[in-house]
């Protein structure tokens, strides 16, 4: 893999997380119905999300200009990763022994594709 296609790869997957983290924090706006949902789009998290994946579209297609697209989404799966332990991290949600399993084999994967790149 090019340096270029590195950075883009890098920049698709930091924007990914931050953005499934982002719309994560406005989703836990309290109300109901509209009020909630206005109370969303007035704060800065649905509009930090919707911003990064702006940048993650470019990023990405800047990515699979680079690599072949069995490789591309291959190593984009990373990004599941990524997301589930910042959510446990920051959210504190729950990674059961299954989710694990599956935690070390996407990443076993992404190694194997990213190795035969």
């Amino acid at each position: 893999m090019t340096g270029l296609a590195m950075i883009a790869w890098l920049v698709n997957m930091l924007c990914d997380t931050l953005g499934q983290l982002s719309f994560k924090a406005a989703a836990g706006h309290p109300g109901d119905g509209w009020a909630r949902w206005r109370g969303m789009a007035a704060g800065p998290w649905l509009w930090a999300g919707i911003g990064c994946f702006v940048v993650e579209f470019f990023a990405w297609l800047a990515f699979l200009s680079l690599v072949p697209l069995s490789t591309g989404v291959l190593l984009g799966s990373i990004n599941i990763v990524l997301v589930m332990a910042a959510g446990r991290l920051l959210f504190g949600e729950r990674i059961t022994r299954l989710r694990f399993a599956g935690i070390l084999l996407i990443a076993a994967g992404v190694t194997a594709v990213g190795a035969g790149s």
